[in-house]
């Protein structure tokens, strides 16, 4: 693969592309499948997030993991179907996707936090790197029950694993600008972790 954006000229494919891909992240499949569940807007409780650890608070846990299935294949999609056109086309699709989905038109610009949709990016971009963020976040979650600990794991994890397992320099400063998007959204999160106010998993709606 030649070295990623290094010698890349800003044209309007690529810009069609990215915007595609932002459409698509933008689909809110967490809103979706919670008001067709007759749950009504995800947004009005728990964190208010369209993800599916906020689906996970209704205690619907089948929605929870569609939910995370759909976010992940809205990411992993672009990228495959993008990547048929080249690698940089590829990376102009997986930023696109994830702030279709952290930034959705169709919701006043007010998404989710994106990790799912960045997971599957990942994925589609270097597989290994994909799957060791993806085990990173279910090693975390499952010791300590939060899911922004995680995400903030995994986020670490994705450049580590493109410099230590695969040499690869240039994918690292790509995948370590796609976390950043990723850890951003989580900044409340951060403090909240910092202070111990921080919500933990939970797999029903109960306390």
């Amino acid at each position: 693969m030649p070295q990623l954006l290094g010698s890349l000229s800003f044209q309007a494919p690529y810009y069609i592309g990215g915007l595609l891909a932002y459409l698509l992240g933008s689909i809110p499949f967490g809103l979706i499948l919670t008001r067709l569940a007759g749950l009504g807007d995800i947004r009005a409780i728990g964190s208010g997030n369209i993800g599916a650890t906020n689906v996970l608070r209704t205690g619907h846990k089948g929605l929870a993991a569609l939910t995370l299935l759909l976010d992940f294949g809205k990411g992993l999609g672009a990228v495959l179907l993008a990547a048929s056109f080249g690698p940089d086309m590829a990376i102009f699709a997986g930023f696109g996707v994830v702030l279709g989905h952290m930034f959705p038109i169709w919701l006043g610009f007010k998404g989710g936090k994106g990790v799912a949709t960045a997971g599957g990016v990942l994925l589609g971009l270097s597989w290994p790197i994909g799957l060791a963020a993806a085990g990173v976040w279910f090693l975390v979650a499952i010791v300590t029950r939060y899911s922004s600990l995680a995400a903030i794991a995994a986020c670490i994890a994705a450049p580590s694993a493109a410099l230590l397992i695969l040499h690869r320099y240039d994918m690292a400063r790509v995948v370590g600008y796609l976390v950043l998007l990723v850890l951003l959204r989580h900044h409340a999160n951060i403090r909240r972790l910092i202070r111990g106010e921080e919500s933990k998993i939970k797999l029903s709606s109960k306390p």
